[in-house]
């Protein structure tokens, strides 16, 4: 049996430095994640702020990132302030379209940068819509009508304040050849 790591192993670690990259960027704050990956029987939406995205190509899969209401603030506003939002115009609620809208682009933001970076690194491509991100009081299982089969979840922190994503890929492995 090889210890070559699964592709959804490969694809969540590019995802952690996704994520990293691009939330540090846009906010100006440290991100850590955690460097074991948990894997889960299902992907759900959790409470306080959930925002999912489905991507298609020559890979297919899904990934949520799920939010606490104390995440989700400070993530929102970081990233607000950092482009030039004065405090004073920023929402408090996390329960705002604002704050699910900002972690809806910070989400497009990441996927872009996954889908480029294993584009690079593997020669295939796959594209992602428009991240969904909405305030949620309860949990919602999200079985999407494919062969997701494998499922990782993913622990971050912003600020000493956790929050994780979760992965589902099809049943696939990407293969070097040396041609």
């Amino acid at each position: 049996m090889s210890n070559e790591p699964q592709t959804i192993d490969k694809i969540a670690t590019l995802l952690c430095k996704s994520t990293k990259h691009i939330i540090e960027t846009s906010t100006k704050q440290k991100i850590e994640f955690s460097k074991t990956f948990q894997q889960i029987p299902k992907v759900t939406m959790t409470p306080d702020i959930g925002c999912f995205v489905q991507f298609t190509g020559n890979y297919n899969g899904l990934v949520v990132i799920n939010l606490t209401e104390a995440a989700a603030m400070d993530i929102y506003t970081s990233y607000m302030k950092t482009m030039g939002m004065p405090e004073s115009e920023l929402v408090k609620e996390f329960t705002s379209n604002d704050v699910a809208d900002s972690i809806g682009e910070i989400t497009n933001q990441i996927m872009g940068l996954l889908m480029r970076t294993v584009e690079d690194k593997f020669d295939l491509s796959s594209f992602c819509g428009q991240p969904k991100a909405l305030a949620l009081n309860s949990a919602i299982t999200l079985i999407i009508d494919c062969e997701y089969q494998i499922h990782r979840r993913l622990a971050f922190k912003i600020n000493g304040k956790p929050f994780h994503m979760e992965i589902a890929m099809e049943q696939t492995e990407f293969i070097k050849t040396n041609l």
